[in-house]
């Protein structure tokens, strides 16, 4: 899959400017990337303009929902350099949702060839900014046109970006949770593991719900036993309990976290002992009002981490406030050495970074 970049999106990326205010994912690059699969194998890849994709009304991805996508970052260090966070975990991931989804494989190099690619064509565009970034969404979607419920034979592959601030600014206050103790995320067998925007579109009518009560954020629970923690929407869940950090462990309804798992690494370096298993949220309201649990945040590409202010079990539930939940000590000062990694103020593990030639 070689990369072709095609001299209009070039004139593209000469002439665009960045606004003044970016938020996040609002803003998009003025090119993408873009590969067909069709009779067994890929297409090479195009650098093309930012723009509306053809698509018949019949597509596959339009009524069954064969769709995933990766999200990751690249940053802009102190000295101009830019750079990207871990993306062959992106690769390996977007590769394990395709098999579940039924859709084929991209070959993980060709992930990395494209994200670096972009990366690098956008390099301009990267903002500077602590915690800003260059959102990087590798997706692809089932194209086939016919109404049979099985899987596409055709698909696209695709890789846009996004220049954004920060998820949440440093002062955003800490968040509220409602713990979801009705409807479900994910069950045992299914997609819950996978990137796929199922497992996000169904969570909306509860996120619904929650705003009316005025909470920001929910908390799912497993669906057989309505009592074990599993995660957010679209972030992981941790906990600080007599100065360790808990979270709950993998399983097929949780998404494997790439700040989740970097975090944890973090941790154990830091000195801080780190706990994978069951969490029951019974057990966890019950630490919180004794005192024994003094932080939670949620934490995920996108937010990085994110504070919890407090948590109600139930839509109509007491919410009961974390004791740290405004210095959240241990989270920031995770969330502040991350930062300090992806930006290039301090080195990480090894293998974490890998540095981006700009092209233009």
């Amino acid at each position: 899959m070689k990369l072709i970049a095609d001299e209009s999106a070039l004139l593209k990326l000469k002439d665009f400017k960045l606004p003044p205010q970016l938020g996040f994912g609002k803003v998009m690059a003025p090119v993408m990337i873009e590969a067909d699969y069709e009779d067994g194998k890929w297409s090479d890849m195009k650098l093309i303009p930012y723009g509306p994709i053809p698509l018949d009304p019949c597509s596959k991805v339009l009524h069954y929902a064969q769709e995933i996508f990766e999200g990751l970052k690249a940053y802009k260090t102190a000295t101009g350099e830019i750079q990207l966070f871990r993306p062959e975990l992106n690769a390996k991931r977007f590769n394990k949702s395709a098999y579940r989804m039924a859709m084929p494989e991209v070959p993980e190099d060709a992930i990395l060839e494209s994200v670096h690619a972009l990366a690098s064509y956008c390099s301009a565009l990267v903002p500077e900014q602590m915690g800003a970034s260059l959102y990087i969404r590798p997706f692809m979607i089932a194209t086939q046109r016919e109404l049979k419920v099985n899987p596409s034979n055709s698909y696209k592959y695709l890789v846009v970006a996004s220049p954004s601030e920060s998820y949440f600014s440093s002062s955003t206050p800490a968040v509220k949770i409602m713990v979801e103790n009705e409807a479900a995320r994910a069950t045992p067998g299914g997609t819950g593991y996978s990137k796929t925007g199922c497992n996000y579109g169904q969570s909306l009518f509860s996120a619904i719900k929650m705003k009316e009560k005025g909470f920001d954020m929910i908390l799912w629970l497993d669906a057989i036993n309505k009592k074990y923690i599993e995660e957010m929407s679209g972030m992981n869940f941790c906990a600080i309990v007599n100065g360790e950090l808990h979270t709950p462990e993998l399983t097929d309804t949780i998404l494997d976290g790439i700040t989740r798992r970097s975090l944890l690494e973090l941790a154990r370096e830091m000195g801080i002992t780190t706990k994978e298993y069951r969490m029951d949220i019974n057990v966890l309201m019950e630490q919180i009002k004794k005192g024994e649990c003094t932080e939670a945040f949620a934490c995920g590409t996108a937010a990085i981490v994110a504070p919890v202010k407090s948590l109600a079990l139930g839509h109509d539930g007491e919410s009961i406030e974390l004791r740290d939940h405004k210095a959240a000590p241990v989270a920031n000062k995770l969330r502040q050495r991350l930062l300090n990694i992806q930006s290039g103020i301090e080195q990480g593990p090894e293998g974490w970074i890998q540095k981006i030639t700009p092209v233009l």
